[in-house]
């Protein structure tokens, strides 16, 4: 059982459901992508995702050894979700795409050590570090 939610690009063109299941396990990757794109993502099965809108607003980037998928809105740029390298069988969604979620709903997110993957290294997953958000108050 899991929870449906909706989300989708900054434009609105582009709109999706996710089956969320279980606890949310927020994460970020320090690979050249994720560095630049600086999304915070939660991980669902490839079935559990689905385009409800503006599939052919969709473009995909792969690089390196094309594993990984990169999906994001051709009008606005925004990184939706990604087909991810370690798990081919799961998409990693940008959590600043669902709707009523963001990235600051967790105060310390892992992140993955993208930079030695893997897949490169043995199946060894390491993390590089932690990303903290403090919020000022009011």
């Amino acid at each position: 059982m899991g929870v449906e939610r909706h989300g989708g690009c900054h434009c609105g063109r582009v709109r999706f459901t996710a089956k969320l299941t279980g606890e949310l396990r927020p994460r970020r990757c320090n690979c050249s992508i994720c560095s630049m794109k600086g999304t915070v993502m939660v991980d669902v099965p490839l079935e559990e995702l689905t385009v409800t809108k503006g599939q052919d607003s969709l473009s995909v980037y792969t690089f390196n050894t094309g594993v990984a998928k990169h999906h994001f809105c051709q009008v606005c740029g925004i990184h939706c979700f990604h087909q991810t390298r370690s798990d081919p069988d799961k998409y990693g969604i940008n959590v600043a795409c669902l709707d009523g979620m963001s990235p600051y709903d967790w105060p310390e997110v892992p992140v993955s050590d993208g930079q030695h993957h893997s897949s490169d290294h043995g199946g060894v997953r390491r993390t590089a570090g932690m990303m903290r958000y403090l919020p000022q108050g009011d």
